[in-house]
């Protein structure tokens, strides 16, 4: 889902980005873990969400946060400023290696902000998560 962001164009507050991760919380689809994950990402003026997708074969289950980063470059948006993880849970939703591997593709210093299912909030960078990522060389 893309909203249009409507104030400045180039920052959004993180309630507004936490209330659109949780919104978006709503829709997952988790009935093997019934861990519902929500993802808001800022990105070029724009607001994209994401949450996760389960599947029985676990593989083929999908992040919320590689929704919400396809959710962008779907749009063309490659900019990742900041994104909120929202959780039911009482830990932290940090993203997995692979949702860090992948949105390490387009901006290492994006903010990270997680919230977990108490309203308590962590905040950190994609650069802390994944310090060394993997990067193809020639």
């Amino acid at each position: 889902m893309v909203i249009e962001w409507e104030k400045m164009h180039t920052i959004i507050s993180d309630r507004e980005l936490i209330q659109s991760a949780r919104k978006a919380r709503e829709r997952a689809y988790a009935p093997y873990s019934d861990s519902k994950i929500g993802a808001a990402l800022f990105s070029s003026g724009k607001l994209y969400t994401g949450f996760n997708i389960e599947n029985a074969s676990y593989s083929l289950s999908i992040c919320a946060e590689r929704v919400a980063a396809i959710n962008a470059l779907l749009d063309n948006s490659k900019d990742f400023q900041k994104i909120a993880i929202v959780s039911g849970d009482e830990k932290f939703p940090y993203p997995c290696g692979a949702c860090c591997q992948f949105l390490s593709e387009f901006s290492r210093d994006m903010e990270v902000i997680l919230v977990n299912g108490k309203g308590n909030l962590e905040k950190t960078t994609l650069k802390e998560l994944i310090p060394k990522p993997f990067i193809f060389s020639e």
